[in-house]
């Protein structure tokens, strides 16, 4: 009996079983009985799935019953799937049992080496109920409604390192002749930590603000190995980008989630390469050499013909400068004629009407003297009324008169005034006036001199 280990107790009387033995010799033939039961295959659903540092633990269930199962994280992230709660699959293993000790719990397990997806159906229908739901959110247009560059300067690439589709992309590069800046942006593009890591690359490249398009490239594979490009929060991420994402995943056939978020979806690395730059920069470059020949060749001839237009085109303004200018002339000389006809007529019309307003005022004082010397020679008493309203009738004549001989310009120049006139013929009213006009025509009461203004204004 070892020094640790409690002395065996009696068995229970009447009992015909053998024992009693140590608990941990017995767990110990317990593990070593299960592990020697024949290894198997099983199949059921996922349920209870949780991924740890060390291992993956899960139970798979049926109609009937559920069975513990684990598995090596390594052998987990070798085998590269991404199980999810309700998928379907075959597991490859055996019974394991953890004794457990003083501290410890034990533990029965289905300890798995191999694993494969049921089938692809339920995969495919998982695919489809989350492309229903990105498109009633509206997640298939944001990208498609961004304007992409026919000739981006810069181009980002998200593959493999190692993987085929990056030589499939510099293949498709070369044969447009494109020789811009190229980002590579690598991830793993096959098993449960693609998805983040390629949503990773693709927020670093459009960070960087340096690419117009981005590229995501991967070969073909089965629905499993393609299902990191139908991850849910990757499709989230694509579609909220600033930059076009040109999608190329699987071949033909093949149809992701990426596919439908992206803003182009290619069916190959290749076109999709040829789709990021929809110029021929070779066939391009060819016909710029061919257009700079024709050029150089009629060059000549459109320069002169360019100058003789110009020529044309400078000629016209001045033609009709002057024209307009010998209008306005013209109609200067009009106005200047008419104004003077004007101020004669109106001279002329002035002094007839102070002529005739001096004989109607002589006539009226001759017809007032007249009714003067009536009354006296009469001696009729007259109405003071009558007589008070001759009187006024003789002064407001008196005034009258005085007030037309006061505005007839002729009495002015009578009386030593002088009129200044403008070459123009226009009445120059004040000093800035004579400045301005430099000749002034002055009119006095029997002729009118021209002189000219001389302003010391020192």
């Amino acid at each position: 009996m070892s020094m640790g280990q409690p002395a065996r107790p009696a068995g229970i009387d009447g009992s015909a079983l053998k024992g009693p033995f140590p608990v941990g010799e017995y767990s110990a033939a317990l593990r070593g009985r299960l592990r020697a039961l024949a290894r198997v295959q099983v199949f059921g659903e996922v349920s209870n799935l949780g991924v740890k540092v060390k291992g993956v633990y899960f139970e798979l269930r049926d109609v009937n019953g559920a069975l513990p199962c684990s598995m090596w994280r390594s052998d987990y992230d070798r085998l590269g799937v991404q199980l999810e709660n309700g998928a379907q699959v075959v597991l490859a293993g055996g019974c394991d049992y953890y004794p457990g000790s003083s501290t410890s719990s034990p533990s029965f397990t289905f300890r798995a080496t191999g694993l494969r997806v049921a089938g692809e159906g339920e995969l495919l229908a998982q695919i489809e109920r989350l492309r229903r739901k990105l498109g009633a959110e509206g997640l298939f247009d944001p990208q498609k409604a961004l304007s992409r560059p026919a000739l981006p300067p810069c181009i980002g690439v998200v593959t493999g390192e190692g993987g085929k589709a990056r030589d499939d992309v510099l293949a498709g590069l070369r044969r447009r002749g494109w020789e811009g800046r190229l980002v590579w942006g690598f991830a793993p593009v096959q098993d449960r930590r693609a998805a983040p890591l390629i949503a990773r690359a693709l927020q670093d490249l459009v960070v960087a603000g340096e690419v117009d398009t981005i590229v995501v490239a991967r070969g073909g594979g089965s629905v499993m190995d393609l299902m990191a490009f139908s991850d849910e929060t990757l499709c989230r991420t694509v579609a909220l980008l600033a930059v076009p994402v040109i999608a190329s995943v699987g071949h033909h056939t093949d149809r992701t989630l990426i596919d439908d978020v992206a803003a182009v979806s290619c069916s190959t690395p290749t076109h999709a390469a040829e789709t990021a730059v929809r110029v021929h920069c070779g066939e391009g470059r060819v016909a710029m050499r061919d257009a700079v020949v024709r050029l150089n060749g009629c060059g000549r001839r459109a320069v002169v013909q360019r100058a003789r237009r110009l020529e044309e085109l400078t000629r016209a303004p001045a033609e009709h400068v002057s024209r307009q200018r010998a209008w306005l002339h013209q109609k200067l000389r009009e106005l200047r004629a008419s104004g003077r006809r004007g101020t004669a007529s109106g001279r002329r019309g002035t002094a007839s009407h102070a002529v005739v307003l001096s004989r109607k005022a002589a006539s009226a004082e001759a017809d007032a003297k007249r009714a003067r010397a009536a009354l006296i020679h009469s001696g009729a008493d007259l109405d003071r009324a009558a007589t008070a309203a001759i009187v006024r009738r003789s002064r407001d004549l008196e005034r009258l008169s005085l007030a037309l001989a006061a505005h007839d310009p002729e009495r002015a120049l009578e009386r030593g005034y002088a009129l200044v006139e403008d070459p123009y013929g226009a009445l120059v009213t004040s000093a800035s006036a004579a400045r301005e006009a430099g000749r002034v025509s002055v009119r006095f009461r029997d002729d009118r001199v021209r002189a000219r203004i001389e302003d010391d204004e020192g």
